[in-house]
Order: C-alpha cells, then sequence, then structure tokens
C-alpha cells in the first residue's frame, strides 16, 4: 500500500471520530438548561437590515412582531428608497400596532452594506441591549427570551443562534438545507463548545450597546466580509465572552438556483478563508465520504479502500440523522438520501473557496484580500436573482 493510501486511510479514520465528536457535542449543547432570564426583563433594540423581497419574506418578518417579550422594538433598514419590501414592511407595521417599529432608508457606501445598514439604525435604537439579524431568518416566540437570558449569563458579551435551513422548495435548496442541519451546525458546536472560537453569525447577533461602542460599532466592518465572525472576534477581545445559543432559528430558503447556492456557500467558504486560514484548511478532515472515495482509488480498489468508503457512508448516515433528531430539523431529515452528493458538493465548494478570491453578494462582485476586507471586482458579475442572499 502506498504512502498516500496510508494517509488517505488515516484521514478517512480522523474524520469518523470527528463526526462521533460533532454528535455527542451536538446532543450534550441543545440538552444543556436554559440560563434564566432576569428580571425585570431588559428592552431591546432588533436591528433588520432589509434589500429585496426574500422567499416567505411576510412570515419571516411578521414572526418578530409575535415574539413573547415584554418590551421591544424593531428597527427596519434599506438603502434604496425604492427597496420593493417597503410596501410589506408597511402592511405588517400597521398590522401590528402594539409593538413599536420604524423603517430607516440610510445610506450604505461601504462594500459590506449589511454592516452599513446596521451602524446607521444602531445609532437610532432607543435600548441598551441590540440584537441583529438577517432578513431570511424566521423565529419562534420564545428566541428573544433565550437569546437575552444566554447575554445576561456573567461575563457573556455576545450571543448568536445556529440555524437550519427551512422551506427549501427545490433540489438546490435541498441541498443547502441538508448542509445547514447535518454539516454547518455541527460544526459550529465544536468549534463553539470545544474549541472556544469566538465567532457570530448573522442569524442572531446579540451584544450590549456599551459592548458595541467599545469595539467602534458596526462602522469599522463594512470593509469585511465576514462582518460577524469580526463583531464576535471584538468582542471577545474584550474579554467578554461570545456563546452559541441553544435555540435554533430558521433559515427560508424557498426555491433556490444553484447558482445562488454555490454562489453563498463559495463566498461563506471564502469568509472562513479570510477569517481562519487554519480552520479553513482543517475542515477538510470532516470530508469523510471524499476522502473514503479518494483512498479507495489510491488503494486501486483494494477491500480496505471498500471497507472505508462503507464506513464512512455508514458514520455519515448515522452521525447526520442523529444530528437531524436533536436539533428537530425535519428539512435535513427528508433530505438525509442526498448526503453523499452533498459531501461531494460541500468538498467542492471547499476547493473553490480555497484557490480563488472574488465572491458574489447580492448580483455584485467584489475580491477579498488576506485579510478578509472587500473591494468591488473590475470583473463583470450576471445579476442575482430576487431571492440572492
Amino acid at each position: 500500500m502506498t504512502l498516500l493510501a496510508r494517509a488517505l486511510l488515516l484521514l478517512a479514520l480522523a474524520s469518523w471520530a470527528y463526526w462521533l465528536l460533532a454528535l455527542v457535542a451536538v446532543r450534550r449543547h441543545f440538552r444543556g438548561a436554559a440560563p434564566p432570564l432576569p428580571v425585570p426583563p431588559p428592552p431591546v433594540s432588533l436591528l433588520k437590515p432589509v434589500r429585496g423581497v426574500d422567499a416567505d419574506a411576510r412570515e419571516c418578518h411578521e414572526s418578530f412582531f409575535r415574539l413573547d417579550y415584554p418590551q421591544y422594538e424593531i428597527v427596519f433598514a434599506v438603502a434604496d428608497p425604492a427597496d420593493p419590501v417597503l410596501p410589506l414592511l408597511a402592511e405588517l407595521r400597521a398590522a401590528h400596532p402594539e409593538v413599536p417599529s420604524r423603517v430607516v432608508v440610510a445610506p450604505a457606501p461601504g462594500p459590506n452594506r449589511k454592516a452599513c445598514l446596521l451602524e446607521a439604525i444602531a445609532k437610532v435604537a432607543r435600548h441598551g441591549v441590540l440584537v441583529a439579524t438577517d432578513s431570511d431568518m424566521r423565529v419562534a416566540p420564545s428566541w428573544l427570551r433565550d437569546v437575552v437570558a444566554a447575554l445576561s449569563a456573567p461575563g457573556v458579551g455576545l450571543v448568536t443562534c445556529p440555524y437550519r435551513g427551512a422551506a427549501p422548495r427545490s433540489l438546490a435548496a435541498r441541498l443547502e438545507a441538508l448542509h445547514m442541519g447535518v454539516t454547518f451546525l455541527p460544526s459550529t458546536v465544536v468549534a463553539s463548545d470545544r474549541l472556544g472560537m469566538p465567532f457570530a453569525m448573522g442569524s442572531t447577533m446579540a451584544l450590549r450597546r456599551s459592548d458595541l461602542d467599545a469595539i467602534g460599532g458596526f462602522g469599522p466592518l463594512a470593509d469585511y466580509l465576514a462582518d460577524d465572525y469580526q463583531l464576535g472576534a471584538r468582542v471577545a477581545a474584550l474579554g467578554r465572552r461570545v456563546v452559541l445559543s441553544s435555540h435554533i432559528v430558521d433559515s427560508v430558503l424557498g426555491r433556490t438556483a444553484f447558482r445562488d447556492g454555490w454562489d453563498r456557500e463559495v463566498r461563506w467558504g471564502r469568509c472562513t478563508r479570510a477569517s481562519q486560514p487554519a480552520g479553513h484548511v482543517g475542515y477538510a478532515v470532516t470530508f469523510s465520504t471524499p476522502l473514503a472515495l479518494l483512498a479507495l482509488l489510491a488503494t486501486g480498489f483494494a477491500p480496505v479502500g471498500w471497507g472505508a468508503l462503507a464506513g464512512s457512508l455508514a458514520v455519515r448516515w448515522g452521525v447526520a440523522a442523529g444530528v437531524a433528531r436533536a436539533t428537530r430539523d425535519r428539512a435535513a431529515l427528508r433530505a438525509l438520501p442526498l448526503l453523499p452528493l452533498r459531501d461531494a458538493l460541500t468538498a467542492a465548494v471547499w476547493v473553490a473557496a480555497l484557490t480563488g478570491r472574488q465572491v458574489r453578494w447580492r448580483g455584485e462582485a467584489f475580491d477579498v484580500d488576506r485579510s478578509g476586507r472587500l473591494r468591488p471586482s473590475a470583473r463583470r458579475t450576471p445579476a442575482a436573482g430576487p431571492g440572492a442572499r
């Protein structure tokens, strides 16, 4: 047996160990007792940068008007005064007068428009606890209680939430939901709980205004691709803990086109590569099925190679099913037969993220430098569809 074949077999075995560890970590994380909500609960400002009408936009935005929380406001922000989402937001605000809400139209001059909009609305938000979320998120009524309770624990400076794909209505969307639920989500649990990595995700970024002011606000993040990672790292640099909540939110996918999903995942991959280069390279150890396939080829289709492939498929399917059940991820459970295809696609995204620096974001092309900063690309890119995120 060649040295390459032995190395690939060892990497496949290491990937099995990783996924079994991830399953244990996920079960432990989501069985933990939630911290108590402080009495009285602090008032909260929800910060919602929005652009365009995403899939199930009404249901997503309306979920934030139906929170089981005594005092909060919602501040929406758009950069374009003709944005097609504005009539929908007006309807929702009229339908829920009991929830204080505003819409701010603000310029977004930096390459990261979301960070620019967050900077604008953080300045006009009324309360001392700020919670920012991406526009395609859908939350349960208990979400804000759980997030504020976690933020109130001693030493905590920022709370973020894991997310799962919801309402996938195309093959590309089902593949994306599967990746979110049984690959990305358990990896975030391992990174947070086992490795102590301080990161945030756009699904939920909850922090105190005092900590945001101490890092200079959202404005300094407007030049970065990974604004959420930068926010988490900078809050951690204050000596505050960044924690992953046990509350899972839904990222509503709808009818995603394959090209949109590919561009989005490559953007996330290049975001990780810029933020944590070693972590991006090390992520390859999670590619159980692709590693086993390479080992099978390297062994000349020997029995040990077939055994590695069979073991990898068994571990991946078993762990994925266990993770999806622990997180009540129905979309991922239904898509489990697609897991070998999804794992091959994940490896292809990793290679693409490793070898290039251009990203596409909402129909615009940017180049990412080694520090993770964005600049408009000179190369032209086709416009994204209306549901692109």
